[in-house]
C-alpha cells in the first residue's frame, strides 16, 4: 500500500502576513505543491486549512496551509493526520528558524520546538515530537558569517512580521528549490537518507 505524507507549511493567514519571514514555511509548501503539480487549494473548514492533494512517485502527498494563526497550527496537524490516516512519522512541518542563517535549511526529527510557537502547537496537538521538520533559516549574519539575531521581543516580532524586500524574496526563491528537493527526498527516499544529503550541504 502506498504511503501518504502530510506536508504542513507554517505561517499566518491573510494578506498582511504575506512575504514575511514568519510565513517562510507556508511559502515553501506552496512552492513544493507547484513543483508536484498541485494547483488547486480547497478550503477545509474542519482542518481550518487550505488543502491540496497530489502524488509523488507512488506516494500520496497532502499539502496544508493552516488558516489559523501560528500558535494554533496544531489544530490542522492533528485533524488532518487522523482524517487522512497519516502516520505521525510521515508528517512534515516546514517553518522559519531564527537559529539559522538566512538561506540555510536543515531537516530534523524528534526534536523540541526551539521556542517556535507553531512547532510547540504541533507537538502539543500530536502528543509527540516524532514528525519531520524542514527548518529554513531567516536570521541575518555578519560579514564573518556569525548570526545577527534581533534581540528583545519587540525587535524579534518586527523582524519576523515585516514584509521582505525583493532582494530577500529572491534569496528565498532559490531556497525553495532546495526545500522542494528535500521534501521530495523525504517522501521518495526516506527521512534518514534525506537528512544525510541535505544536512551536509
Amino acid at each position: 500500500m502506498a504511503s501518504t505524507y502530510l506536508i504542513i507549511g507554517l505561517g499566518n493567514p491573510g494578506e498582511e502576513y504575506e512575504k514575511t519571514r514568519h510565513n517562510i514555511g507556508r511559502m515553501a509548501v506552496e512552492s513544493f505543491a507547484d513543483s508536484v503539480d498541485i494547483t488547486e487549494w480547497k478550503p477545509d473548514s474542519a482542518a481550518r486549512s487550505l488543502v491540496g492533494q497530489g502524488t509523488l512517485g507512488s506516494a500520496k502527498v497532502i499539502c496544508a496551509l493552516p488558516e489559523t494563526f501560528m500558535n494554533k497550527s496544531g489544530l490542522a496537524a492533528v485533524y488532518l493526520a487522523k482524517a487522512k490516516r497519516v502516520k505521525v512519522e510521515n508528517v512534515i512541518v516546514v517553518h522559519d528558524d531564527m537559529d539559522m542563517a538566512a538561506g540555510k535549511i536543515k531537516l530534523s526529527f524528534d526534536r523540541g520546538s526551539g521556542g517556535h510557537r507553531g512547532i510547540e502547537s504541533v507537538i502539543k496537538a500530536l502528543k509527540t515530537r516524532e514528525f519531520v521538520r524542514v527548518r529554513i533559516g531567516v536570521s541575518p549574519t555578519t560579514p564573518g558569517g556569525k548570526l545577527r539575531k534581533p534581540v528583545g521581543e519587540d525587535k524579534v516580532v518586527r523582524f519576523l512580521l515585516t514584509k521582505m524586500k525583493d532582494a530577500d524574496m529572491a534569496v528565498y526563491k532559490k531556497v525553495f528549490k532546495k526545500t522542494n528537493e528535500a521534501i521530495a527526498s523525504i517522501v521518495e527516499e526516506g527521512r534518514e537518507k534525506a537528512m544525510n544529503i541535505f544536512n551536509s550541504l
